[in-house]
């Protein structure tokens, strides 16, 4: 059975995530003293996360065990003490019913036509958009030159993460597939959250966890990551080596869905093979998405 996906999911996530985190910290780099004797648990025990956060041990155990209510001062102080980053302090406060989570929507998702629009404009500049899940909704042409035909792959397939465990060709695309893949997992994870009981979120992940052990050891991590900005090396077959940073935009009038594009430096080595990637796309015809019906 996967955690978090089934049953009280907020607070049997929530205590998961607890577990997790805390397990990672040892009592020296919380300033606690540490005598160096063998210990019956991973990182710190929950006496002393809760002798930090200054509550009752009882108090933290029952939050583990999924069996109360945090309040947010609570929340705050346990996200400092287990050195939560920003993505992980939301994550937590989500889990916990205190940012107020959108209704998710039960149709299937239809790009919005403002992003269409920017879509249709991007010749030079790889871009598509998700939605829930990681679902892609669209691409332009450059962006099926860069990563793939996605118009060769089924629609009820056509997810990020699910492409990048089962496409073989994934893996040596990315030069750090691990770290890309991670990510996805990490975002996947913070969608969950906020849609634990999504029918196709649950079956996406249960479908991943049982073909790739990578996946669902990565899964049971609990480490989670929003859609922002980075950097990802591609080695790609026609041109090369491309660095490209990666931003995300987010539709206002449904922020279920992510402009994502790449790009390169003007006058740098993968600008220029990004030119003569767009050149080979045009040569190969690659179909963009369809418009919106």
């Amino acid at each position: 059975m996967l955690t978090g996906m089934t049953g009280n999911v907020p607070l049997n996530e929530l205590g998961e995530f607890l577990k997790k985190r805390r397990a990672e910290l040892s009592p020296r780099t919380v300033g606690l003293p540490d005598n160096g004797g063998p210990r019956r648990v991973a990182g710190l025990r929950r006496e002393e996360v809760a002798q930090l956060a200054s509550i009752s041990t009882d108090y933290y155990t029952r939050l583990e065990q999924g069996r109360m209510q945090a309040s947010a001062p609570v929340l705050d102080t346990l996200a400092r003490v287990l050195r939560l980053d920003d993505d992980e302090r939301g994550y937590l406060f989500q889990l916990a019913g205190k940012i107020t989570t959108r209704t998710r929507s039960r149709g299937r998702q239809k790009v919005q036509p403002q992003l269409q629009r920017v879509l249709d404009d991007l010749t030079a500049t790889p871009a598509i958009v998700q939605g829930r899940r990681g679902d892609i909704l669209a691409w332009n042409a450059l962006a099926a030159a860069l990563v793939t035909d996605f118009s060769r792959i089924p629609e009820k397939h056509r997810n990020y993460p699910r492409i990048i465990f089962t496409d073989p060709a994934m893996r040596t695309l990315y030069a750090d597939w691990q770290t890309s893949a991670r990510l996805a997992v990490a975002q996947l994870r913070m969608e969950a959250a906020q849609y634990p009981e999504d029918p196709r979120l649950i079956e996406l992940v249960g479908e991943l966890s049982l073909r790739d052990k990578q996946f669902a050891q990565w899964w049971g991590d609990h480490r989670v990551a929003a859609r922002t900005v980075g950097t990802k090396t591609l080695n790609h077959p026609v041109v090369g080596e491309l660095v490209l940073d990666w931003d995300t935009l987010t539709a206002n009038t449904d922020p279920d869905q992510h402009l994502t594009v790449w790009t390169a430096a003007p006058g740098s080595p993968t600008h220029e093979r990004l030119r003569i990637l767009a050149s080979w796309a045009a040569d190969q015809n690659l179909p963009a998405s369809p418009p919106v019906a």
